[in-house]
């Protein structure tokens, strides 16, 4: 529990304090206007507008605003009727289906015997078809001794909230969370301004509005008019909203609209449009245009998961087209290897199996482990911490970030190339490890991008630090900041150590009839090309699995 009762009011001054000190030039008239009357109103006011600001909902029964806090709800509603934050709204039957119980709405609307029996989803929708009128509370149940509020200001709060944050996901809740010590976040001492410019944060706005219409279902033309136009003095804005139109346009595929799909994937960049597009000309049979679009990819490919996408299309479209190959280029040799299990997993993971079954071969002289992408991910994160929270312009704009804002940015590692530089000479000066060390103890817990604080015991962290050789993390590290939206996945299952020999070997679990990812393939092949020992774990049934398989029933 938090000791202070008013947290919420505090949060919620905290963010009104940060946006008068940053934006106070950028603000509207209505925006200066709340942040002067809110500070005169009440502390009891302040705090049930907050609290109702903070709620679902637009509208509120008086009789469930009860905060000891807060006291006497009707006494502290009064001033901010008065000022207009609050209003006592007119009520069409959904808002009082919401606000109302089954047993309330039978006693105030004089529902028949038969909508009595109904349940109270299915009653709205006789009250619709009953009641298309607009009425105050007591306008629809004069008996009931209860008063309902609208916050007026809630979507001025909200404006609010995403000028604060500048993205949509973060809500009033990261304050919480962060008093309570649930989440911990690193300090990052300079914090930039998320906007610049009055039309920056309208335009942001803008953004929320059509993402949230696009989640609501709402009609896919509409949604794509209401976009902005494209963003020229902000980075990091032109993302977001070159990501919503990606989004649009894969609704547009998946409602089975592939003309209006191609236009806008026709205008977005976001990663990924492109091979869309020649996807869908593809499927439109127009093998050319789709041909010739690959073969822009291919001169300047946007990402190695493009190129290699692009290698397999072309192919393809090359024999539609009856167009003769290039001569391929050798794919590096992975190694495989093939594990015999008898006993089914039952609900057990796979790759639990056989971490058990490849220990059990073994011996005492080997630890193997489940990793995935969590291991190297994590040394990474640990090692480049001061990189990844560096207080660059744009990256940090408050006190409750995960990470930096640019993350997932083509710019992300071009911003910091010289902190990063800085960070794997420690690979060359050996001092790496004791950095690495340091850092799983000060920054434990701490909200990060690539550090899994879960996985990252002691035990495995020294095993790692023993057995992996610099020149290899350093390569690793280096291929994940290459692309970190898609080189930060496709690491193999497990990784096997030998300590007494310093050596390891990490192991791809592949069951009966699954197959290699691309982003898979991808990593198997770079630590290939660079002597890394990798290795893919074919897994196949034997005959006491056969025969348990056949007992049960399965087929």
């Amino acid at each position: 529990m938090l000791a202070d009762p008013f947290y919420y009011l505090n949060n919620f001054r905290t963010v009104l304090a940060s946006l008068q000190s940053r934006y106070w030039e950028l603000l509207t008239v209505e925006e200066r206007e709340f942040i002067h009357q809110f500070a005169l109103l009440p502390e009891p006011s302040c705090a049930l507008l907050v609290r109702m600001i903070m709620r679902r909902g637009m509208f509120f029964r008086l009789s469930r605003l009860e905060y000891p806090e807060i006291g006497d709800a009707t006494a502290a509603a009064a001033p901010l009727l008065e000022v207009g934050c609050l209003e006592e709204p007119l009520l069409d039957v959904e808002a009082l289906h919401r606000l109302l119980t089954k047993a309330e709405l039978a006693g105030n609307l004089a529902l028949s015997r038969d909508a009595c029996r109904l349940s109270k989803p299915d009653l709205l929708e006789v009250l619709r078809a009953q009641h298309a009128e607009q009425r105050p509370l007591h306008g629809w149940c004069p008996r009931l001794a209860d008063r309902a509020f609208r916050p007026a200001v809630k979507p001025l709060a909200e404006r609010f909230r995403l000028m604060f944050f500048g993205n949509f996901h973060q809500d009033w809740t990261a304050f919480v969370l962060s008093d309570l010590g649930i989440s911990s976040y690193e300090t990052v001492p300079v914090h930039t301004a998320p906007f610049r410019t009055r039309a920056q944060i309208e335009a942001f706005y803008g953004l929320y509005r059509c993402q949230a219409a696009l989640e609501g279902g709402v009609d896919l033309k509409e949604v794509a008019a209401g976009i902005p136009a494209p963003i020229f003095d902000s980075d990091w804005l032109e993302e977001h909203r070159q990501r919503l139109l990606f989004h649009i346009a894969i609704a547009y595929e998946r409602s089975g609209d592939s003309a209006s799909a191609l236009a806008v994937h026709s205008v977005c960049r976001y990663r990924g449009s492109r091979m869309r597009r020649v996807r869908l000309l593809e499927r439109m049979k127009e093998w050319p245009a789709a041909r010739e679009l690959c073969l822009v990819a291919a001169s300047s490919p946007e990402s190695e998961a493009e190129r290699q996408l692009v290698r397999r299309v072309v192919q393809r479209l090359n024999r539609k087209l009856g167009v003769a190959d290039e001569k391929k280029t050798e794919s590096p040799y992975v190694a495989t290897f093939d594990i015999q299990l008898e006993a089914l997993p039952n609900g057990r993971a796979l790759e639990f199996q056989v971490r058990d079954y490849l220990a059990s071969q073994e011996g005492e002289q080997c630890s193997v482990h489940y990793v995935e992408n969590a291991l190297i991910n994590s040394l990474f994160g640990l090692l480049c911490w001061d990189a990844i929270f560096a207080p660059i312009s744009g990256a940090f704009f408050h006190d409750f970030q995960y990470g930096p804002a640019d993350l997932e940015s083509p710019y992300f590692y071009q911003r910091r190339r010289d902190r990063f530089a800085q960070c794997f000479a420690e690979l060359e000066s050996g001092r790496y490890k004791d950095i690495i060390r340091r850092r799983l103890i000060e920054k434990v817990g701490i909200q990060a991008p690539f550090v899994a604080w879960g996985l990252l015991k002691q035990s495995l962290l020294e095993c790692a630090l023993h057995c992996f050789p610099a020149t290899h993390l350093r390569l690793w590290f280096e291929w994940i900041v290459r692309d970190v939206v898609e080189n930060r996945t496709g690491f193999p299952d497990l990784v096997q150590f030998w300590p007494n020999e310093r050596r390891y070997r990490m192991v791809e679990i592949k069951g009966p009839g699954d197959r290699l990812q691309d982003n898979q393939r991808r990593f198997l092949e770079f630590c290939s090309r660079h002597g890394m020992p990798v290795a893919v774990s074919r897994v196949r049934w034997g005959e006491g699995a056969a025969s348990s398989r056949l007992c049960s029933g399965q087929r």
